[in-house]
């Protein structure tokens, strides 16, 4: 058996695609209003958005205990895996990577854990890479700098409507949502060194978009990419989004997806997101 491949459920990765690739999947946890589920099998992004408009419900999120991953771990060398590289969401946004980090730690050496220093796809093709290097056959450490490698040629950029939910859960500071709701603008982050800060500000969610689509093509550089469009309860946005941006690109953009983000990302983001995430090819 080659190099086994594990993910979290936050790398959102399109239903196109499931099945095509051997991916173990860990997911992690939601709370509303003190019930907890885990993301994409007992709660779902459309009961976070709608906890969040009732505002008088409670949602939080959770990282995978080590245990979890542990088990993950055991059962794919049991089952004969070589070795397993461990794929996660930034460690400056949860404890993911910290618990898988912990997990390899109790497993042994036959474990790579890489921080993707980033979510959504960004995650998903840095996952999707490992998981094709292991496919063909590659070692342990290679697959390893595949995931690293597809990770750094990611740019991640998003719009919201409201950074408060950002600011409730402590991925972007005070002053910055602070400012977003003085003066009333709609922000454009984007994910640096695993961090999500804030890119630029405009007056209007139209020109937000559009300045979104001009970042994605200025992220694209000059060769092939491709492009994955997340959104939460906005599916024609997204789908403006996507045809503008694959518009742009031209002949030089090769596979683009449009997915809806998971109840994780959700909790921390609201109704509204539209985000594009740039893949840059080798």
């Amino acid at each position: 058996m080659p190099v086994a491949v594990v993910t979290d459920s936050t790398a959102y990765l399109p239903a196109e695609l499931s099945g095509s690739y051997d991916l173990t999947v860990v997911p992690l946890t939601v709370v509303i209003n003190g019930a907890e589920g885990l993301e994409g099998l007992q709660i779902q992004p459309a009961e976070v958005a709608n906890a969040l408009r009732a505002r008088r419900s409670a949602v939080s999120t959770s990282r995978p205990a080590p245990s979890q991953f542990a088990d993950a771990y055991h059962r794919l060398l049991k089952a004969g895996a070589d070795g397993i590289v461990s794929v996660h969401l930034s460690a400056k946004l949860s404890g993911t990577y910290e618990a898988a980090c912990l997990a390899a730690t109790e497993v042994g050496d036959r474990v790579r854990v890489v921080d993707s220093e980033t979510t959504g796809m960004g995650l998903g093709f840095a996952a999707l890479a490992a998981a094709t290097a292991a496919t063909q056959g590659q070692d342990l450490d290679s697959v390893r700098a595949a995931a690293a490698d597809h990770a750094a040629r990611v740019s991640t950029l998003f719009y919201v409507d409201t950074l408060e939910f950002l600011r409730r859960g402590g991925r972007i500071g005070a002053a910055s949502a602070l400012l977003g709701t003085a003066l009333s603008v709609k922000p454009i982050l984007h994910v640096v060194d695993g961090a999500i800060v804030v890119r630029d500000k405009v007056r209007t969610a139209g020109r937000a978009l559009a300045k979104l689509v001009d970042l994605a093509v200025e992220a694209s550089g000059d060769g092939e990419v491709d492009i994955a469009v997340h959104h939460l309860e906005a599916p024609e946005r997204a789908a403006a989004l996507a045809d503008a941006v694959s518009m742009r690109l031209s002949d030089r953009l090769r596979d683009c997806y449009i997915t809806e983000i998971g109840a994780v990302v959700a909790a921390h983001v609201g109704p509204g997101l539209a985000g594009v995430v740039v893949h840059r090819r080798p």
